[in-house]
């Protein structure tokens, strides 16, 4: 039983959000209309809590590799290369402008 409440409460409130508010609610839900000890109940939401909190960062994972996917399609560079090639390109213009001129580089 306590399975199927899992699982129509996850449809229901969504598993992507359970504010405390809502798992204090559900507590006391599930103690007046199911019978449901408090304890039960309480493992019951930090269950679904932290089925809440791994699916946010498994979203965020996934969100992260999905734009570091289209970075890479449309042929973008990261900020950190771009800040590299910079710092190299200023390196070799402070050297070309350290030279004389009319000598070769």
């Amino acid at each position: 039983m306590i399975e199927l409440i899992e699982k129509a409460v996850l449809t229901g409130l969504g598993v992507m959000s359970l504010s405390q508010k809502k798992a204090e609610e559900l507590v006391t839900d599930l103690k007046e209309k199911y019978k449901v000890g408090e304890d039960e109940g309480k493992a019951l939401v930090e269950k679904l809590q932290n089925m809440a909190k791994d699916a946010r960062e498994r979203v965020a994972d996934m969100a992260d590799k999905e734009v570091k996917g289209a970075i890479e399609r449309f042929g973008l560079v990261p900020r950190e290369e771009y800040d590299r090639l910079l710092k190299r390109v200023d390196a070799l213009e402070a050297q070309l402008a350290s030279k004389e001129p009319g000598t070769e580089c």
